[in-house]
């Protein structure tokens, strides 16, 4: 049998349903549009494949399986609070993160101005610089559900490293 790497990868996605008469959150950044992410949580869609791609990379499972959308507790919830337990997840274990690189899709707002400030609160969640938080963003160019702003999806990958 091989012995398991000091280091892991983990990869995640969240895909959210955009209505009129909910908040737009991402990255923690609670954005001004006509419409936000539909979800039991406060939905943002970046912070949970975050989630995932951390409890992925230590083999933890996933964020439903942690923080069911059945369990009342987690109505309305900060995932900023999802992100610091699932990180916590992931020290108890022995790891610290390296780095992580996001991807948001959306049609409308830009998220591009808001990533200075994403960035920084990942960053103070995760125990990492800022330059350890690659945030990017991309439309649908008008196709499919983000290109006619009836969804939000995210992709993320990360890297933990065995500290103990």
């Amino acid at each position: 049998m091989n012995k398991v790497p000091p280091f892991r990868i983990g990869f995640g996605v969240d895909i959210h349903q955009l209505q009129p008469g909910y908040d737009l959150f991402i990255g923690g950044v609670k954005f001004e549009a006509p419409f936000g992410a539909v979800g039991h949580s406060d939905a943002d869609v970046l912070l949970h494949a975050i989630c995932d791609a951390l409890l992925g990379a230590a083999n933890l499972r996933d964020i439903g399986f942690h923080f069911p959308d059945t369990d009342p507790a987690y109505k309305g919830a900060d995932s900023k609070l999802l992100l610091r337990d699932s990180f916590l997840l992931v020290k108890q274990k022995g790891y610290l993160v390296g780095n992580v690189d996001c991807t948001v899709m959306l049609e409308f707002p830009k998220v591009n101005p808001h990533i200075p400030e994403i960035q920084k609160i990942i960053a103070g969640i995760l125990e990492v610089d800022t330059d350890a938080v690659s945030i990017k963003a991309t439309r649908g160019e008008k196709l499919g559900y983000v290109g006619e702003s009836k969804g939000i999806q995210a992709y993320a990958t990360a890297l933990i490293y065995k500290v103990a």
